[in-house]
Protein backbone atom coordinates (compact mmCIF):
# COMPACT_ATOMS: atom_id res chain seq x y z
CA UNK A 1 0.00 0.00 0.00
CA UNK A 2 2.81 2.40 0.92
CA UNK A 3 4.74 1.65 -2.28
CA UNK A 4 1.59 2.03 -4.34
CA UNK A 5 0.74 5.32 -2.67
CA UNK A 6 4.24 6.67 -3.23
CA UNK A 7 4.14 5.60 -6.88
CA UNK A 8 0.81 7.31 -7.46
CA UNK A 9 2.06 10.44 -5.68
CA UNK A 10 5.18 10.52 -7.86
CA UNK A 11 3.08 10.17 -11.02
CA UNK A 12 0.82 13.00 -9.90
CA UNK A 13 3.78 15.25 -9.11
CA UNK A 14 5.37 14.60 -12.51
CA UNK A 15 2.29 14.67 -14.72
CA UNK A 16 -0.52 16.57 -12.94
CA UNK A 17 0.13 19.93 -14.63
CA UNK A 18 0.51 18.54 -18.19
CA UNK A 19 -2.71 16.56 -17.63
CA UNK A 20 -4.41 19.69 -16.30
CA UNK A 21 -3.43 21.53 -19.49
CA UNK A 22 -4.95 18.74 -21.58
CA UNK A 23 -8.12 18.97 -19.47
CA UNK A 24 -8.37 22.75 -19.99
CA UNK A 25 -7.82 22.35 -23.74
CA UNK A 26 -10.74 19.95 -23.99
CA UNK A 27 -12.78 22.22 -21.73
CA UNK A 28 -12.14 25.06 -24.19
CA UNK A 29 -13.46 22.89 -27.01
CA UNK A 30 -16.59 22.06 -24.99
CA UNK A 31 -17.19 25.77 -24.42
CA UNK A 32 -16.98 26.37 -28.17
CA UNK A 33 -19.44 23.54 -28.87
CA UNK A 34 -21.92 25.00 -26.38
CA UNK A 35 -21.52 28.46 -27.92
CA UNK A 36 -22.01 27.04 -31.41
CA UNK A 37 -25.14 25.14 -30.42
CA UNK A 38 -26.75 27.99 -28.46
CA UNK A 39 -26.17 30.46 -31.28
CA UNK A 40 -26.80 27.95 -34.06
CA UNK A 41 -23.58 29.00 -35.74
CA UNK A 42 -22.49 27.53 -39.04
CA UNK A 43 -20.06 30.27 -39.99
CA UNK A 44 -16.42 29.82 -40.91
CA UNK A 45 -14.46 29.21 -37.65
CA UNK A 46 -12.07 32.01 -38.64
CA UNK A 47 -14.84 34.59 -39.07
CA UNK A 48 -15.44 37.45 -36.64
CA UNK A 49 -18.69 35.95 -35.32
CA UNK A 50 -16.54 33.76 -33.11
CA UNK A 51 -14.63 36.67 -31.61
CA UNK A 52 -16.67 36.93 -28.40
CA UNK A 53 -16.07 33.32 -27.38
CA UNK A 54 -12.54 33.54 -28.75
CA UNK A 55 -11.95 36.43 -26.35
CA UNK A 56 -13.37 34.41 -23.45
CA UNK A 57 -11.02 31.52 -24.13
CA UNK A 58 -8.04 33.84 -24.66
CA UNK A 59 -8.81 35.61 -21.36
CA UNK A 60 -8.84 32.29 -19.51
CA UNK A 61 -5.47 31.20 -20.93
CA UNK A 62 -3.97 34.62 -20.34
CA UNK A 63 -5.06 34.50 -16.69
CA UNK A 64 -3.56 31.01 -16.38
CA UNK A 65 -0.33 32.32 -17.96
CA UNK A 66 -0.13 35.25 -15.52
CA UNK A 67 -0.81 33.14 -12.44
CA UNK A 68 1.25 30.05 -13.20
CA UNK A 69 4.18 31.42 -15.17
CA UNK A 70 4.13 35.18 -14.58
CA UNK A 71 4.01 35.36 -18.36
CA UNK A 72 5.46 38.35 -20.19
CA UNK A 73 5.33 39.16 -23.89
CA UNK A 74 7.95 41.48 -25.34
CA UNK A 75 8.38 42.86 -28.85
CA UNK A 76 4.79 42.92 -30.11
CA UNK A 77 5.70 46.16 -31.88
CA UNK A 78 7.97 44.09 -34.14
CA UNK A 79 5.00 42.32 -35.71
CA UNK A 80 4.11 43.74 -39.13
CA UNK A 81 0.68 45.24 -39.69
CA UNK A 82 0.16 42.88 -42.59
CA UNK A 83 1.11 39.23 -43.19
CA UNK A 84 4.31 37.59 -42.02
CA UNK A 85 5.75 34.28 -40.88
CA UNK A 86 6.56 33.77 -37.20
CA UNK A 87 9.30 31.20 -36.55
CA UNK A 88 9.68 29.88 -33.00
CA UNK A 89 11.49 27.32 -30.83
CA UNK A 90 9.27 24.37 -29.88
CA UNK A 91 9.24 23.44 -26.17
CA UNK A 92 8.29 20.03 -24.77
CA UNK A 93 4.76 21.41 -24.43
CA UNK A 94 4.15 24.54 -26.53
CA UNK A 95 2.02 26.09 -23.80
CA UNK A 96 4.07 29.27 -24.16
CA UNK A 97 2.86 29.55 -27.74
CA UNK A 98 -0.74 29.22 -26.57
CA UNK A 99 -0.05 32.06 -24.13
CA UNK A 100 1.31 34.15 -26.99
CA UNK A 101 -1.75 33.53 -29.17
CA UNK A 102 -4.07 34.48 -26.33
CA UNK A 103 -2.29 37.70 -25.44
CA UNK A 104 -1.89 38.71 -29.07
CA UNK A 105 -5.63 38.39 -29.58
CA UNK A 106 -6.43 40.31 -26.39
CA UNK A 107 -3.95 43.09 -27.11
CA UNK A 108 -4.24 43.45 -30.88
CA UNK A 109 -7.39 41.52 -31.84
CA UNK A 110 -5.18 39.59 -34.26
CA UNK A 111 -5.47 35.94 -35.12
CA UNK A 112 -2.23 34.14 -35.94
CA UNK A 113 -2.69 30.92 -37.92
CA UNK A 114 -0.61 28.05 -36.58
CA UNK A 115 1.02 25.29 -38.62
CA UNK A 116 0.71 22.01 -36.70
CA UNK A 117 1.92 18.46 -37.19
CA UNK A 118 -0.52 16.05 -38.83
CA UNK A 119 -0.94 14.00 -35.64
CA UNK A 120 -2.65 17.00 -33.98
CA UNK A 121 -5.56 16.63 -36.38
CA UNK A 122 -5.98 12.99 -35.39
CA UNK A 123 -6.65 13.89 -31.76
CA UNK A 124 -10.32 13.21 -31.00
CA UNK A 125 -12.74 15.94 -29.97
CA UNK A 126 -10.69 19.01 -30.91
CA UNK A 127 -11.87 19.81 -34.43
CA UNK A 128 -13.81 22.97 -33.54
CA UNK A 129 -11.09 24.32 -31.24
CA UNK A 130 -8.45 23.83 -33.93
CA UNK A 131 -10.64 25.63 -36.45
CA UNK A 132 -11.52 28.61 -34.25
CA UNK A 133 -7.91 29.11 -33.10
CA UNK A 134 -6.62 28.90 -36.67
CA UNK A 135 -4.58 25.69 -36.57
CA UNK A 136 -3.80 24.49 -40.10
CA UNK A 137 -1.92 21.47 -41.56
CA UNK A 138 0.53 23.86 -43.16
CA UNK A 139 0.83 22.83 -46.77
CA UNK A 140 2.57 25.33 -49.01
CA UNK A 141 -0.72 26.23 -50.68
CA UNK A 142 -2.57 26.79 -47.39
CA UNK A 143 0.18 29.00 -46.03
CA UNK A 144 0.29 31.09 -49.20
CA UNK A 145 -3.49 31.58 -49.13
CA UNK A 146 -3.39 32.58 -45.45
CA UNK A 147 -0.62 35.11 -46.10
CA UNK A 148 -2.45 36.45 -49.13
CA UNK A 149 -5.47 37.03 -46.88
CA UNK A 150 -3.34 39.12 -44.53
CA UNK A 151 -2.82 36.64 -41.67
CA UNK A 152 0.25 36.05 -39.61
CA UNK A 153 1.32 32.42 -39.97
CA UNK A 154 3.49 30.71 -37.37
CA UNK A 155 5.65 27.63 -37.68
CA UNK A 156 8.26 25.79 -35.65
CA UNK A 157 10.71 24.21 -38.12
CA UNK A 158 11.85 21.78 -35.39
CA UNK A 159 8.28 20.71 -34.73
CA UNK A 160 7.57 17.55 -32.77
CA UNK A 161 11.14 16.33 -33.12
CA UNK A 162 12.42 19.46 -31.38
CA UNK A 163 9.71 19.14 -28.73
CA UNK A 164 10.63 15.54 -27.93
CA UNK A 165 14.41 15.47 -28.29
CA UNK A 166 15.77 18.92 -27.64
CA UNK A 167 16.57 19.55 -23.98
CA UNK A 168 17.80 22.14 -21.51
CA UNK A 169 20.67 22.91 -23.92
CA UNK A 170 18.02 24.46 -26.20
CA UNK A 171 19.40 22.83 -29.32
CA UNK A 172 17.57 23.74 -32.52
CA UNK A 173 16.56 20.61 -34.43
CA UNK A 174 15.49 21.97 -37.79
CA UNK A 175 17.25 19.42 -39.98
CA UNK A 176 16.92 20.43 -43.63
CA UNK A 177 13.54 22.10 -43.29
CA UNK A 178 13.46 25.16 -45.51
CA UNK A 179 9.81 25.24 -46.53
CA UNK A 180 8.97 28.25 -44.36
CA UNK A 181 11.74 30.26 -46.03
CA UNK A 182 10.53 29.31 -49.50
CA UNK A 183 6.96 30.33 -48.62
CA UNK A 184 8.21 33.67 -47.26
CA UNK A 185 10.06 34.34 -50.50
CA UNK A 186 7.09 33.36 -52.66
CA UNK A 187 4.65 35.43 -50.59
CA UNK A 188 7.16 38.31 -50.31
CA UNK A 189 6.59 38.63 -46.56
CA UNK A 190 8.98 39.10 -43.62
CA UNK A 191 10.02 36.40 -41.18
CA UNK A 192 9.69 37.25 -37.49
CA UNK A 193 11.69 35.15 -34.97
CA UNK A 194 10.24 34.31 -31.56
CA UNK A 195 11.54 32.52 -28.48
CA UNK A 196 10.28 31.88 -24.94
CA UNK A 197 12.77 31.99 -22.09
CA UNK A 198 12.75 29.02 -19.67
CA UNK A 199 10.25 26.97 -21.68
CA UNK A 200 12.38 23.84 -21.14
CA UNK A 201 12.55 24.45 -17.41
CA UNK A 202 8.78 24.47 -17.23
CA UNK A 203 8.26 21.19 -19.08
CA UNK A 204 10.79 18.50 -19.92
CA UNK A 205 11.21 15.09 -21.52
CA UNK A 206 12.89 12.05 -19.98
CA UNK A 207 16.62 11.66 -20.63
CA UNK A 208 16.61 8.06 -21.86
CA UNK A 209 15.25 8.60 -25.35
CA UNK A 210 16.91 6.17 -27.79
CA UNK A 211 13.92 3.83 -27.89
CA UNK A 212 11.44 6.69 -28.12
CA UNK A 213 13.52 8.33 -30.88
CA UNK A 214 13.41 5.13 -32.94
CA UNK A 215 9.71 4.80 -32.26
CA UNK A 216 9.04 8.37 -33.35
CA UNK A 217 11.12 8.12 -36.52
CA UNK A 218 9.22 5.00 -37.58
CA UNK A 219 5.69 6.16 -36.66
CA UNK A 220 5.93 10.00 -36.55
CA UNK A 221 3.84 9.86 -33.36
CA UNK A 222 4.96 11.47 -30.04
CA UNK A 223 4.93 8.60 -27.55
CA UNK A 224 7.29 10.28 -25.07
CA UNK A 225 5.25 11.87 -22.24
CA UNK A 226 6.28 15.35 -21.05
CA UNK A 227 6.54 15.99 -17.34
CA UNK A 228 6.97 18.93 -15.00
CA UNK A 229 4.81 22.01 -15.01
CA UNK A 230 6.78 24.01 -12.46
CA UNK A 231 5.72 27.69 -12.24
CA UNK A 232 8.95 29.03 -13.73
CA UNK A 233 9.14 32.44 -15.34
CA UNK A 234 8.14 32.58 -19.01
CA UNK A 235 9.13 35.52 -21.21
CA UNK A 236 8.38 35.46 -24.91
CA UNK A 237 10.59 37.66 -27.09
CA UNK A 238 9.53 38.66 -30.60
CA UNK A 239 12.50 39.70 -32.69
CA UNK A 240 12.90 42.34 -35.36
CA UNK A 241 11.42 41.16 -38.67
CA UNK A 242 13.74 39.93 -41.37
CA UNK A 243 12.36 41.75 -44.43
CA UNK A 244 11.66 40.19 -47.78
CA UNK A 245 14.71 40.45 -50.02
CA UNK A 246 14.30 39.43 -53.67
CA UNK A 247 18.04 38.82 -53.96
CA UNK A 248 18.35 36.34 -51.06
CA UNK A 249 18.26 32.57 -51.57
CA UNK A 250 16.28 30.10 -49.46
CA UNK A 251 19.50 28.74 -47.91
CA UNK A 252 20.74 32.22 -47.02
CA UNK A 253 17.39 33.12 -45.46
CA UNK A 254 17.37 29.96 -43.32
CA UNK A 255 20.91 30.68 -42.17
CA UNK A 256 20.04 34.29 -41.39
CA UNK A 257 17.02 33.28 -39.30
CA UNK A 258 18.91 30.51 -37.49
CA UNK A 259 22.13 32.38 -36.79
CA UNK A 260 20.94 35.92 -36.50
CA UNK A 261 17.58 36.25 -34.80
CA UNK A 262 15.77 33.07 -33.88
CA UNK A 263 16.37 33.77 -30.21
CA UNK A 264 15.87 37.51 -30.16
CA UNK A 265 17.49 39.68 -27.51
CA UNK A 266 17.19 43.46 -27.57
CA UNK A 267 17.72 43.80 -31.32
CA UNK A 268 21.03 41.95 -31.35
CA UNK A 269 22.15 40.14 -34.47
CA UNK A 270 24.70 37.87 -32.91
CA UNK A 271 24.87 34.11 -33.37
CA UNK A 272 22.40 31.71 -31.77
CA UNK A 273 24.71 30.71 -28.96
CA UNK A 274 25.46 34.31 -28.04
CA UNK A 275 21.73 35.09 -27.91
CA UNK A 276 20.98 32.05 -25.79
CA UNK A 277 23.86 32.80 -23.47
CA UNK A 278 22.47 36.27 -22.87
CA UNK A 279 18.86 35.24 -22.21
CA UNK A 280 19.05 31.65 -21.13
CA UNK A 281 21.15 29.78 -18.61
CA UNK A 282 22.76 26.87 -20.49
CA UNK A 283 22.11 24.22 -19.49
CA UNK A 284 18.74 25.40 -18.25
CA UNK A 285 18.44 25.80 -14.50
CA UNK A 286 15.05 25.15 -12.90
CA UNK A 287 15.85 26.93 -9.63
CA UNK A 288 17.02 30.06 -11.41
CA UNK A 289 13.94 29.99 -13.62
CA UNK A 290 11.77 29.78 -10.50
CA UNK A 291 13.59 32.65 -8.79
CA UNK A 292 13.08 34.83 -11.85
CA UNK A 293 9.41 35.01 -10.85
CA UNK A 294 10.60 37.48 -8.20
CA UNK A 295 12.95 39.46 -10.48
CA UNK A 296 11.18 42.79 -10.97
CA UNK A 297 14.03 44.39 -12.95
CA UNK A 298 13.28 42.40 -16.11
CA UNK A 299 9.66 43.51 -16.41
Amino acid sequence: VIIGSLTISAILVFFIVPLTIVFFIYLSNILLLIYQRNNELKADPLSDVWNSVRKTIASFWDMYARIWHGYELHGVENLPEGPGILVYYHGAIPIDYLYFLSRLFLWKKRLCLSVADHFVFRLPGLKLLLGVTGVIPGTREECLVALKNGYLVSISPGGVREALFSDESYQLMWGNRKGFAQVALEAKVPIIPMYTQNVREGYRMFKERRFFRQLYESTRLPFTPPYGGLPVKFRTYIGKPIPYDPNITTEELVEKVCKGKILFSFQTKTAVQALISKHQTIPGNIWKALLERFDKRRK
